[in-house]
């Protein structure tokens, strides 16, 4: 728990090494990955639930969250998958033919992916897989932080496509207008003085959130309900992410703004590396999920 308190600052150290490396925008470009045929076992009664983890971490964040689930019966299965940098994914376990309330923690090797375009590959390749291997046709998702992108690009890489559609998406700190990082790349930046009109619609918008302008005509058709999930551990920011930020997901969901909803936390526990770990967190996101 200790070394949560370091994990902002860490990543701004990441963010400095990439933008001196690279200042290009992440383009909305399927990059090329691996991608792994599955043989179908059997097509899954309930609907599989993922979990997405932020940058420097891994599937292990969300577990206070997938480990509740299980204790107070609501799912009977957690398996893992792991992707590889260039995409490849292997399945950690099987989920049983009468699997209830499956959970799937999705486990990247890569857990510093800032090419958004190649996160929502990652996304990609997992869920076809998933379909192939177990013939799902509608998902819940979980992300955290960075892993929030992987889910975003998805939608907007698979629009139109025969793809397993998001039947809810629960966003735990999501810096959908960017961080508040000064060394940041520009697409991960957020405007100086960043606010909200009533629609949610930002003042000023970075190169990340322009490009996800596009969501605005695609939530309308997904009809996916959307649960935000947003600290202020003072300040209007959970330390990382501005509040204004997190919230702007709003406007992304265009006329579609009915299914969404957003929870505020606050305080110490509010911090963005500890959202996960909040005990009302983790009661708030069970109960939109599966209640």
């Amino acid at each position: 728990m200790k070394n949560l308190k370091i994990i902002p600052l860490l990543i701004g150290l990441i963010f400095t090494l990439v933008a001196c490396g690279n200042n290009k925008a992440a383009s909305v470009g399927e990059p090329k990955v691996k991608t792994v045929n599955f043989q179908r076992k059997y097509k899954l009664k309930s609907v599989p639930t993922l979990f997405f983890h932020g940058a420097l971490s891994n599937y292990r964040a969300e577990t206070n969250i997938t480990k509740a689930a299980k204790l107070i019966g609501i799912t009977n299965s957690i398996t893992r998958i792991d992707v590889s940098p260039d995409g490849k994914v292997k399945f950690i376990g099987t989920i049983k033919k009468n699997a209830i309330n499956p959970i799937i923690e999705v486990n990247y090797k890569n857990n510093i992916q800032f090419d958004f375009a190649k996160a929502g590959m990652y996304a990609t390749n997992v869920i076809k897989a998933l379909k192939q291997k177990y013939g799902i046709s509608q998902i819940n998702v979980v992300a955290h932080s960075l892993g929030n992108m992987s889910v975003m690009y998805y939608l907007i890489q698979n629009y139109h496509k025969n793809m397993p559609k998001i039947n809810k998406q629960v966003a735990i700190a999501g810096h959908f207008n960017g961080v508040a990082l000064k060394q940041t790349l520009q697409n991960l930046r957020a405007p100086d003085n960043l606010k909200l009109s009533a629609s949610g619609k930002p003042n000023k918008m970075n190169q990340a959130y322009k490009q996800m302008l596009i969501l605005r005509k695609i939530y309308p058709q997904e009809r996916t309900k959307v649960l935000n999930i947003v600290g202020d551990k003072g300040k209007a920011s959970d330390g990382l992410v501005p509040n204004a930020s997190s919230e702007s997901l709003k406007y992304l969901l265009g006329s579609d703004s009915n299914n969404y909803q957003v929870k505020k936390y606050y305080g110490p526990k509010a911090d963005h590396g500890r959202l996960t770990y909040n005990r009302q967190v983790i009661r708030d996101v069970i109960n939109f999920l599966w209640r």
